[in-house]
Protein backbone atom coordinates (compact mmCIF):
# COMPACT_ATOMS: atom_id res chain seq x y z
CA UNK A 1 0.00 0.00 0.00
CA UNK A 2 1.59 3.53 -0.77
CA UNK A 3 0.68 5.92 2.07
CA UNK A 4 -1.10 8.92 1.11
CA UNK A 5 0.71 12.20 0.33
CA UNK A 6 -0.49 15.53 0.57
CA UNK A 7 -3.16 16.47 -1.72
CA UNK A 8 -3.34 13.03 -2.85
CA UNK A 9 -6.11 10.61 -2.19
CA UNK A 10 -5.55 7.78 -0.11
CA UNK A 11 -4.59 4.46 -2.22
CA UNK A 12 -8.02 2.79 -1.68
CA UNK A 13 -6.23 -1.44 -2.26
CA UNK A 14 -6.33 -1.67 2.24
CA UNK A 15 -3.44 -4.36 2.29
CA UNK A 16 -3.50 -6.73 5.08
CA UNK A 17 0.07 -6.85 6.26
CA UNK A 18 0.73 -10.91 6.72
CA UNK A 19 -0.11 -11.77 10.30
CA UNK A 20 2.83 -12.02 12.52
CA UNK A 21 0.81 -13.75 15.29
CA UNK A 22 1.74 -14.29 19.26
CA UNK A 23 3.06 -18.07 19.60
CA UNK A 24 2.74 -20.17 22.23
CA UNK A 25 6.73 -19.26 23.44
CA UNK A 26 6.08 -15.72 22.88
CA UNK A 27 3.03 -15.67 25.75
CA UNK A 28 4.62 -17.84 28.19
CA UNK A 29 7.95 -15.50 27.93
CA UNK A 30 5.62 -12.50 28.07
CA UNK A 31 4.33 -13.89 31.59
CA UNK A 32 7.22 -15.20 32.70
CA UNK A 33 8.56 -12.02 32.63
CA UNK A 34 6.03 -9.78 33.55
CA UNK A 35 3.58 -11.37 35.28
CA UNK A 36 0.22 -13.40 34.88
CA UNK A 37 -1.13 -9.93 36.04
CA UNK A 38 -0.03 -8.16 32.78
CA UNK A 39 -1.06 -10.52 30.34
CA UNK A 40 -4.27 -11.82 29.07
CA UNK A 41 -5.51 -14.02 25.98
CA UNK A 42 -9.08 -13.64 27.39
CA UNK A 43 -10.99 -14.02 24.04
CA UNK A 44 -13.72 -10.54 24.84
CA UNK A 45 -10.49 -8.49 26.47
CA UNK A 46 -8.61 -9.05 23.18
CA UNK A 47 -11.38 -8.20 21.01
CA UNK A 48 -12.41 -5.02 22.99
CA UNK A 49 -8.72 -3.54 22.94
CA UNK A 50 -8.07 -4.46 18.93
CA UNK A 51 -10.73 -2.11 18.02
CA UNK A 52 -11.16 1.90 18.34
CA UNK A 53 -13.01 4.82 16.69
CA UNK A 54 -12.71 3.02 13.44
CA UNK A 55 -16.61 2.57 13.29
CA UNK A 56 -17.14 6.24 12.53
CA UNK A 57 -16.23 5.34 9.25
CA UNK A 58 -18.38 2.89 7.31
CA UNK A 59 -15.53 2.70 4.47
CA UNK A 60 -13.05 1.68 7.26
CA UNK A 61 -15.84 -0.78 9.03
CA UNK A 62 -16.19 -2.60 5.68
CA UNK A 63 -12.19 -3.28 5.60
CA UNK A 64 -11.18 -3.76 8.85
CA UNK A 65 -10.60 -7.79 8.43
CA UNK A 66 -12.87 -10.11 10.92
CA UNK A 67 -9.13 -11.41 12.00
CA UNK A 68 -7.52 -8.31 13.06
CA UNK A 69 -7.44 -9.63 16.89
CA UNK A 70 -4.91 -9.44 18.75
CA UNK A 71 -3.78 -13.38 20.06
CA UNK A 72 -2.27 -11.13 23.33
CA UNK A 73 -2.94 -8.19 25.43
CA UNK A 74 -0.17 -6.64 27.64
CA UNK A 75 -0.50 -3.85 30.15
CA UNK A 76 2.92 -2.61 31.45
CA UNK A 77 2.82 -0.97 34.58
CA UNK A 78 6.51 1.44 33.89
CA UNK A 79 8.69 1.99 31.18
CA UNK A 80 10.72 -1.40 32.48
CA UNK A 81 8.23 -3.65 31.42
CA UNK A 82 7.53 -1.73 28.15
CA UNK A 83 10.95 -2.57 27.26
CA UNK A 84 10.33 -6.40 27.74
CA UNK A 85 7.24 -6.62 26.02
CA UNK A 86 8.66 -4.50 23.15
CA UNK A 87 12.16 -7.10 23.54
CA UNK A 88 10.50 -10.47 23.55
CA UNK A 89 8.18 -9.48 20.61
CA UNK A 90 11.52 -8.69 18.47
CA UNK A 91 12.90 -11.63 19.69
CA UNK A 92 10.08 -14.25 18.82
CA UNK A 93 9.30 -11.79 15.31
CA UNK A 94 5.49 -10.84 16.45
CA UNK A 95 3.85 -7.84 15.59
CA UNK A 96 2.94 -5.53 18.18
CA UNK A 97 -0.21 -2.85 18.03
CA UNK A 98 0.09 -0.03 20.79
CA UNK A 99 -3.05 1.58 21.88
CA UNK A 100 -4.70 4.09 24.69
CA UNK A 101 -7.78 4.78 25.47
CA UNK A 102 -8.98 3.77 21.82
CA UNK A 103 -10.70 7.02 20.56
CA UNK A 104 -9.07 7.22 17.54
CA UNK A 105 -10.70 7.38 14.57
CA UNK A 106 -8.54 5.86 12.01
CA UNK A 107 -8.13 2.44 12.70
CA UNK A 108 -4.54 3.78 14.79
CA UNK A 109 -4.98 1.02 17.29
CA UNK A 110 -6.37 -1.84 15.09
CA UNK A 111 -3.41 -5.15 15.21
CA UNK A 112 -4.05 -6.09 11.01
CA UNK A 113 -1.04 -8.59 11.76
CA UNK A 114 -2.29 -9.61 14.87
CA UNK A 115 0.25 -10.53 17.75
CA UNK A 116 0.58 -8.35 20.92
CA UNK A 117 -1.65 -5.74 21.69
CA UNK A 118 0.24 -3.09 24.35
CA UNK A 119 -2.56 -1.46 26.09
CA UNK A 120 -0.32 1.66 27.58
CA UNK A 121 -3.14 2.76 30.10
CA UNK A 122 -0.80 1.22 33.04
CA UNK A 123 1.38 3.72 32.46
CA UNK A 124 -0.75 6.46 34.31
CA UNK A 125 0.53 9.58 36.21
CA UNK A 126 2.25 12.70 36.20
CA UNK A 127 5.81 12.29 36.79
CA UNK A 128 7.02 16.08 36.95
CA UNK A 129 5.19 19.50 36.47
CA UNK A 130 7.46 22.75 35.88
CA UNK A 131 6.76 26.15 35.09
CA UNK A 132 5.65 26.04 31.81
CA UNK A 133 5.64 22.19 30.77
CA UNK A 134 4.22 19.08 32.24
CA UNK A 135 5.69 15.50 31.91
CA UNK A 136 3.70 12.24 32.18
CA UNK A 137 3.31 8.81 31.37
CA UNK A 138 1.48 7.96 28.27
CA UNK A 139 -1.04 6.47 29.42
CA UNK A 140 -2.26 9.81 31.47
CA UNK A 141 -5.79 11.30 30.39
CA UNK A 142 -5.86 14.54 29.90
CA UNK A 143 -8.54 15.27 32.15
CA UNK A 144 -6.19 14.17 34.92
CA UNK A 145 -3.01 16.45 33.26
CA UNK A 146 -5.42 19.48 33.32
CA UNK A 147 -6.10 19.07 36.79
CA UNK A 148 -2.63 18.81 37.67
CA UNK A 149 -2.16 21.78 36.00
CA UNK A 150 -4.33 23.64 37.24
CA UNK A 151 -3.10 23.13 40.91
CA UNK A 152 -0.20 25.07 40.24
CA UNK A 153 -2.07 28.08 38.13
CA UNK A 154 -1.19 27.02 34.52
CA UNK A 155 -3.48 25.34 31.95
CA UNK A 156 -2.83 22.74 29.23
CA UNK A 157 -1.77 24.70 25.61
CA UNK A 158 -3.73 22.77 23.77
CA UNK A 159 -5.99 19.16 24.46
CA UNK A 160 -8.28 17.08 22.07
CA UNK A 161 -12.31 16.98 22.11
CA UNK A 162 -11.95 13.80 23.63
CA UNK A 163 -10.58 14.66 26.99
CA UNK A 164 -10.54 11.60 28.60
CA UNK A 165 -8.13 10.40 25.52
CA UNK A 166 -4.27 9.20 26.96
CA UNK A 167 -1.04 11.48 25.93
CA UNK A 168 0.83 8.87 24.32
CA UNK A 169 -2.21 8.42 22.04
CA UNK A 170 -3.13 11.63 21.36
CA UNK A 171 0.68 12.45 20.55
CA UNK A 172 1.16 9.41 18.01
CA UNK A 173 -2.05 9.61 16.66
CA UNK A 174 -4.14 12.90 16.77
CA UNK A 175 -3.28 16.78 15.90
CA UNK A 176 -5.05 19.37 17.16
CA UNK A 177 -8.36 20.29 19.58
CA UNK A 178 -9.09 22.89 22.22
CA UNK A 179 -6.06 25.55 22.54
CA UNK A 180 -5.62 25.45 18.84
CA UNK A 181 -6.21 28.64 18.16
CA UNK A 182 -3.81 30.19 20.20
CA UNK A 183 -1.47 27.38 19.80
CA UNK A 184 -1.74 25.42 17.31
CA UNK A 185 -1.47 21.27 16.54
CA UNK A 186 1.33 19.03 18.20
CA UNK A 187 3.78 20.01 15.96
CA UNK A 188 3.62 23.66 16.80
CA UNK A 189 5.69 23.77 20.29
CA UNK A 190 3.16 21.63 21.68
CA UNK A 191 5.49 18.06 22.33
CA UNK A 192 8.81 19.19 24.01
CA UNK A 193 10.32 16.13 24.66
CA UNK A 194 9.21 12.11 24.79
CA UNK A 195 10.83 8.54 25.68
CA UNK A 196 10.37 6.54 23.28
CA UNK A 197 11.13 2.66 23.23
CA UNK A 198 12.52 0.71 20.33
CA UNK A 199 11.16 -2.55 19.40
CA UNK A 200 15.08 -4.31 19.41
CA UNK A 201 16.34 -6.99 21.47
CA UNK A 202 17.14 -5.44 24.14
CA UNK A 203 15.27 -1.98 23.88
CA UNK A 204 16.86 0.91 25.73
CA UNK A 205 14.53 4.09 26.38
CA UNK A 206 15.92 6.99 24.07
CA UNK A 207 15.20 10.50 25.75
CA UNK A 208 14.18 12.61 22.63
CA UNK A 209 13.90 16.62 22.60
CA UNK A 210 14.19 19.70 20.67
CA UNK A 211 13.57 19.20 16.86
CA UNK A 212 14.28 15.58 16.99
CA UNK A 213 10.32 15.33 18.47
CA UNK A 214 8.96 15.96 15.01
CA UNK A 215 9.30 12.79 13.73
CA UNK A 216 7.94 10.65 16.54
CA UNK A 217 4.45 12.77 16.10
CA UNK A 218 1.29 11.18 14.55
CA UNK A 219 2.91 8.12 13.56
CA UNK A 220 1.16 5.33 15.00
CA UNK A 221 3.53 4.00 16.81
CA UNK A 222 5.59 2.77 13.83
CA UNK A 223 8.78 4.81 14.60
CA UNK A 224 9.18 3.51 18.60
CA UNK A 225 6.15 3.38 21.45
CA UNK A 226 6.26 6.92 23.56
CA UNK A 227 6.64 5.90 27.58
CA UNK A 228 5.94 9.30 28.39
CA UNK A 229 6.11 13.26 27.48
CA UNK A 230 6.63 16.66 28.30
CA UNK A 231 4.36 19.03 27.25
CA UNK A 232 3.59 22.74 27.10
CA UNK A 233 1.08 24.66 29.73
CA UNK A 234 0.70 27.92 29.76
CA UNK A 235 -0.51 30.47 32.58
CA UNK A 236 -3.98 29.66 33.22
CA UNK A 237 -6.83 31.86 32.64
CA UNK A 238 -10.70 32.46 33.38
CA UNK A 239 -12.86 30.78 30.64
CA UNK A 240 -16.34 31.09 29.68
CA UNK A 241 -18.80 29.61 27.07
CA UNK A 242 -20.81 32.51 25.19
CA UNK A 243 -23.65 30.91 23.10
CA UNK A 244 -23.92 33.13 19.96
CA UNK A 245 -26.93 32.43 17.09
CA UNK A 246 -26.68 33.49 13.35
CA UNK A 247 -29.32 33.56 10.69
CA UNK A 248 -26.22 32.03 8.19
CA UNK A 249 -22.91 30.65 8.48
CA UNK A 250 -21.42 33.01 6.34
CA UNK A 251 -22.59 35.67 8.83
CA UNK A 252 -20.69 33.59 11.82
CA UNK A 253 -17.80 32.98 10.10
CA UNK A 254 -17.51 36.98 9.44
CA UNK A 255 -17.83 37.57 13.41
CA UNK A 256 -15.62 34.59 14.08
CA UNK A 257 -12.77 36.02 12.20
CA UNK A 258 -13.25 39.63 13.71
CA UNK A 259 -13.30 37.89 17.15
CA UNK A 260 -9.89 36.28 16.36
CA UNK A 261 -8.71 39.30 15.13
CA UNK A 262 -10.11 41.47 18.46
CA UNK A 263 -6.75 40.63 20.77
CA UNK A 264 -7.98 38.06 23.45
CA UNK A 265 -8.02 34.90 21.67
CA UNK A 266 -10.13 32.51 22.37
CA UNK A 267 -9.63 28.79 23.49
CA UNK A 268 -11.99 27.20 21.16
CA UNK A 269 -14.34 28.61 18.91
CA UNK A 270 -16.82 26.04 16.62
CA UNK A 271 -19.65 26.79 13.92
CA UNK A 272 -22.09 24.49 13.48
CA UNK A 273 -25.06 24.96 10.32
CA UNK A 274 -28.94 24.57 11.00
CA UNK A 275 -29.08 20.86 9.76
CA UNK A 276 -26.39 19.92 11.97
CA UNK A 277 -27.37 21.72 15.08
CA UNK A 278 -30.84 20.42 14.62
CA UNK A 279 -29.28 16.63 14.97
CA UNK A 280 -27.12 17.54 17.98
CA UNK A 281 -28.38 17.04 21.76
CA UNK A 282 -30.71 19.83 22.09
CA UNK A 283 -29.56 22.79 24.41
CA UNK A 284 -31.34 26.28 25.08
CA UNK A 285 -28.68 27.93 23.88
CA UNK A 286 -28.56 26.23 20.70
CA UNK A 287 -32.43 26.77 19.58
CA UNK A 288 -33.30 24.70 16.31
CA UNK A 289 -33.57 26.91 13.07
CA UNK A 290 -30.48 28.95 13.87
CA UNK A 291 -26.89 28.53 13.08
CA UNK A 292 -25.12 28.17 16.29
CA UNK A 293 -21.32 29.47 17.48
CA UNK A 294 -20.03 28.39 20.75
CA UNK A 295 -16.82 30.56 21.77
CA UNK A 296 -15.04 30.00 24.72
CA UNK A 297 -13.25 33.05 26.05
CA UNK A 298 -11.66 34.67 29.03
CA UNK A 299 -14.24 36.75 31.31
CA UNK A 300 -12.31 39.86 30.60
CA UNK A 301 -13.56 39.26 26.94
CA UNK A 302 -17.12 38.18 27.44
CA UNK A 303 -18.60 41.83 27.09
CA UNK A 304 -16.61 43.13 23.99
CA UNK A 305 -17.24 39.48 22.57
CA UNK A 306 -20.84 39.88 23.14
CA UNK A 307 -20.44 43.40 21.15
CA UNK A 308 -18.80 41.79 18.48
CA UNK A 309 -21.91 39.15 17.70
CA UNK A 310 -24.29 41.77 17.56
CA UNK A 311 -22.26 43.70 15.91
CA UNK A 312 -22.06 41.17 13.21
CA UNK A 313 -25.95 41.10 13.38
CA UNK A 314 -25.88 37.88 15.90
CA UNK A 315 -28.08 36.92 18.90
CA UNK A 316 -25.93 36.08 22.16
CA UNK A 317 -28.17 33.41 23.76
CA UNK A 318 -26.58 32.55 27.10
CA UNK A 319 -23.31 33.21 28.53
CA UNK A 320 -21.88 30.10 30.85
CA UNK A 321 -18.91 29.92 32.76
CA UNK A 322 -19.87 26.19 33.68
CA UNK A 323 -20.59 25.08 29.67
CA UNK A 324 -16.76 25.23 28.62
CA UNK A 325 -16.77 21.20 28.88
CA UNK A 326 -19.97 21.10 26.75
CA UNK A 327 -18.23 23.66 23.57
CA UNK A 328 -15.37 21.46 23.74
CA UNK A 329 -17.26 18.03 23.03
CA UNK A 330 -18.83 20.04 20.27
CA UNK A 331 -16.01 20.52 18.20
CA UNK A 332 -13.38 19.12 15.85
CA UNK A 333 -14.33 14.78 15.62
CA UNK A 334 -16.20 14.73 18.88
CA UNK A 335 -18.80 15.88 16.80
CA UNK A 336 -18.70 13.49 14.00
CA UNK A 337 -19.05 10.85 17.10
CA UNK A 338 -22.44 12.65 18.56
CA UNK A 339 -24.02 12.77 14.94
CA UNK A 340 -22.84 9.25 14.13
CA UNK A 341 -24.24 7.85 17.75
CA UNK A 342 -27.43 9.72 16.32
CA UNK A 343 -27.63 8.81 12.70
CA UNK A 344 -25.55 5.45 11.65
CA UNK A 345 -25.51 7.21 7.71
CA UNK A 346 -23.80 10.11 8.90
CA UNK A 347 -20.06 9.77 6.96
CA UNK A 348 -17.70 12.27 8.04
CA UNK A 349 -14.84 14.24 5.95
CA UNK A 350 -12.47 16.48 7.12
CA UNK A 351 -12.33 19.99 5.58
CA UNK A 352 -10.11 22.75 5.77
CA UNK A 353 -9.43 26.61 4.54
CA UNK A 354 -11.66 29.67 3.90
CA UNK A 355 -13.12 27.75 0.75
CA UNK A 356 -15.19 26.15 2.96
CA UNK A 357 -16.81 29.47 3.61
CA UNK A 358 -16.12 31.26 0.78
CA UNK A 359 -17.63 28.59 -1.43
CA UNK A 360 -19.73 26.75 1.02
CA UNK A 361 -22.71 26.34 -1.30
CA UNK A 362 -20.17 24.62 -4.18
CA UNK A 363 -18.19 22.83 -1.37
CA UNK A 364 -21.80 21.16 0.63
CA UNK A 365 -23.18 20.31 -2.58
CA UNK A 366 -19.69 17.76 -3.74
CA UNK A 367 -21.43 15.26 -1.13
CA UNK A 368 -25.31 14.22 -0.75
CA UNK A 369 -26.99 16.10 2.15
CA UNK A 370 -24.41 17.63 4.08
CA UNK A 371 -23.68 19.32 7.00
CA UNK A 372 -21.10 22.20 7.92
CA UNK A 373 -19.07 22.17 10.94
CA UNK A 374 -16.44 24.35 11.57
CA UNK A 375 -13.53 24.67 14.29
CA UNK A 376 -10.97 28.06 14.35
CA UNK A 377 -7.58 27.10 14.80
CA UNK A 378 -3.97 28.17 13.44
CA UNK A 379 -1.80 24.89 12.41
CA UNK A 380 1.74 26.54 12.08
CA UNK A 381 0.70 29.84 13.48
CA UNK A 382 -1.93 30.59 10.51
CA UNK A 383 -4.96 31.42 11.40
CA UNK A 384 -8.04 29.51 9.51
CA UNK A 385 -11.21 27.34 9.39
CA UNK A 386 -11.02 23.77 9.86
CA UNK A 387 -14.07 21.57 9.89
CA UNK A 388 -16.22 18.55 8.81
CA UNK A 389 -18.45 17.92 6.17
CA UNK A 390 -21.10 15.43 7.04
CA UNK A 391 -23.07 13.66 4.61
CA UNK A 392 -25.01 10.77 3.71
CA UNK A 393 -22.90 7.67 3.13
CA UNK A 394 -23.31 6.14 -0.29
CA UNK A 395 -20.74 4.19 -1.52
CA UNK A 396 -16.55 4.56 -1.48
CA UNK A 397 -16.70 5.29 -4.95
CA UNK A 398 -19.07 8.26 -4.34
CA UNK A 399 -16.77 9.11 -1.32
CA UNK A 400 -13.90 9.08 -2.82
CA UNK A 401 -14.99 10.90 -5.93
CA UNK A 402 -16.52 13.66 -3.51
CA UNK A 403 -13.35 14.47 -1.89
CA UNK A 404 -11.22 14.69 -4.89
CA UNK A 405 -13.40 17.22 -6.37
CA UNK A 406 -13.21 19.18 -2.99
CA UNK A 407 -9.19 19.31 -3.25
CA UNK A 408 -10.25 20.93 -6.97
CA UNK A 409 -12.53 23.37 -5.28
CA UNK A 410 -9.12 24.19 -3.13
CA UNK A 411 -10.36 22.79 0.07
CA UNK A 412 -7.79 21.12 2.03
CA UNK A 413 -8.50 17.34 2.83
CA UNK A 414 -7.55 15.16 5.26
CA UNK A 415 -9.02 11.97 4.33
CA UNK A 416 -10.38 9.51 7.70
CA UNK A 417 -11.02 6.38 5.59
CA UNK A 418 -7.53 5.29 5.74
CA UNK A 419 -5.54 3.65 8.43
CA UNK A 420 -2.19 4.13 6.03
CA UNK A 421 -0.36 7.05 7.54
CA UNK A 422 -0.24 10.11 5.51
CA UNK A 423 -1.14 13.46 4.82
CA UNK A 424 0.66 15.64 7.15
CA UNK A 425 3.66 16.03 5.15
CA UNK A 426 6.81 14.05 3.61
CA UNK A 427 6.78 10.13 5.32
CA UNK A 428 10.69 9.92 4.18
CA UNK A 429 11.70 11.20 7.41
CA UNK A 430 9.16 8.72 9.36
CA UNK A 431 10.39 5.52 7.41
CA UNK A 432 14.01 6.52 7.93
CA UNK A 433 13.77 6.45 12.13
CA UNK A 434 11.00 3.85 11.69
CA UNK A 435 14.21 1.39 9.93
CA UNK A 436 16.15 2.49 12.98
CA UNK A 437 14.00 1.85 15.91
CA UNK A 438 11.95 -1.18 14.15
CA UNK A 439 14.16 -2.77 11.91
CA UNK A 440 11.85 -5.55 11.50
CA UNK A 441 8.61 -3.75 10.78
CA UNK A 442 6.82 -5.11 14.02
CA UNK A 443 5.42 -2.21 14.92
CA UNK A 444 2.05 -1.59 13.48
CA UNK A 445 2.29 -3.35 10.48
CA UNK A 446 0.33 -2.02 7.57
CA UNK A 447 0.03 1.46 8.60
CA UNK A 448 3.42 2.52 7.43
CA UNK A 449 4.74 1.44 3.88
CA UNK A 450 8.27 0.87 4.44
CA UNK A 451 10.34 -0.01 1.37
CA UNK A 452 12.74 -2.65 3.73
CA UNK A 453 9.84 -4.29 5.13
CA UNK A 454 7.37 -6.79 3.09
Amino acid sequence: MVPMAEGVPADTSFAVPTARPATPACVRELEDRLGADRVTIDADRRRAASRDHAWLSPVLSARIPDSAIADVVVTPRDRAELAIALGVAHRHDVALTPRGKGTGNYGQSVPLAQGVLLDATGLDGVIDIGDGWIEAWAGTSFTRLEAAARATGQELAMFPSTTGSALGGFIAGGAGGTGSIAHGFIWDGFVEALEVVPCWDVPEVHRIEGADVGVHLHTYGTTGVIAAARVRLVPARRWTALFATFDSVEAAADTGRTILDAGSLPRNLSIDDIRLVGLLSPHAAMPAGRVSMRVVVEDHAVESTASLVAAGGGVVEAVLAEATSLCVSLSYNHVTLRAKRIDPAICHVQVGGDVVVDRRAEVCAVLPDTMLHLDAHAPGGVMGWGGLLLSRFVDEPTLRAGMAELRELGAHVVDPHTWSLGGHGSLAPTIAVAEVMDPKGLLNPGKLTRPDVT
